[in-house]
């Protein structure tokens, strides 16, 4: 078991820092240029980062495409993850892409994109329920087809890690006997809706990778960095309201790994100096407070 003050954890074969980077908004919105996008990218590898998420239906293969001339070759100790379950439609914007076939076609995508002959970790990122698109139809695809399909991938060499996004608890415990290494779910300090999941992946010692950790990538959640408490912990610890909502799911689970995105510099030395940020027992009990 990782040591709940450890700055790394084992995920996908290798040893990652508990802070990595999530790439989702450098071609979100439009609004980073790629010439920044690369820049930041390389400087958060530079500044300990070795775990960065992405998917090919990020920006239609342009988010695959940026860290792939950012960080090739790629070094020994990188890991990067990806998802597969959505597509870009021709005329913009995400739609469900469930079926078998079309999670093989998206796997193949990625490994193109990426350059690379097999993906590090793999999330199926299931369309049940908000956040996001909703998969309805014949995109209504069984569990274990799907992860049928993710098996003879990984058996194939293609895939290393078989991961889950977007799942329930009985969800991810009917995908275990295939092997499962982490969940990325919905979740930060103010919104524990998901919080019967985590105490799965404790249960067995999966990696927690929460999305939406501050409240503020998707419309409807509160924004952790302004709620009264967190901004009275971060004034007394010397530290942004940012940091303490950060620090507080690093301690609440020991493999927790975090994926902040940003294409600021000064917010991404920010984010990666949360690791410096202790919460004594005293702030916890405040914070653990805070569950809706």
């Amino acid at each position: 078991m990782t040591p709940s003050n450890a700055t790394t954890v084992h995920l996908a074969g290798r040893d990652i820092a508990r802070i990595g980077y999530g790439a989702m908004q450098l071609t979100h919105g439009g609004h980073v240029s790629p010439d920044t996008a690369v820049d930041v990218l390389r400087l958060a590898a530079r500044s300990g980062a070795n775990h960065f998420d992405t998917a090919f239906f990020y920006g239609a293969g342009a988010c695959n495409e940026l860290i792939r001339e950012a960080l090739a070759p790629y070094p020994d100790n990188l890991v990067i993850a990806t998802k597969v379950g959505a597509d870009n439609a021709a005329e913009g914007g995400l739609v469900p892409a469930q079926r078998p076939e079309e999670l093989r076609q998206q796997v193949e995508a990625n490994l193109s994109s990426l350059g690379v002959e097999r993906l590090d970790l793999v999330y199926l990122r299931r369309l049940d329920f908000a956040p996001g698109i909703i998969a309805e139809g014949e995109q209504r695809v069984d569990l274990d087809d799907q992860l049928t399909e993710l098996a003879a991938l990984r058996e194939a060499g293609k895939i290393r890690s078989i991961a889950l996004s977007n799942v329930d608890a009985d969800q991810l415990r009917q995908a275990l006997p295939v092997g499962i290494e982490a969940v990325q779910n919905a979740y930060n300090l103010l919104d524990r809706a998901t919080e019967p999941v985590l105490e799965t992946c404790r249960e067995h010692g999966i990696a927690w990778i929460p999305y939406i950790p501050l409240g503020s990538a998707f419309p409807g959640y509160r924004k952790v960095t302004e709620d009264a408490t967190v901004l009275a912990v971060a004034r007394e610890l010397g530290a942004t309201a940012s940091q303490v909502g950060l620090a507080w799911l690093l301690a609440h689970y020991e493999r927790t790994v975090l994926i902040p995105g940003t294409a600021d510099p000064v917010h991404l030395a920010e984010n990666l100096a949360t690791l410096d940020v202790s919460l004594g027992p005293n702030e916890m009990a405040r914070l653990n407070g805070l569950a809706d």
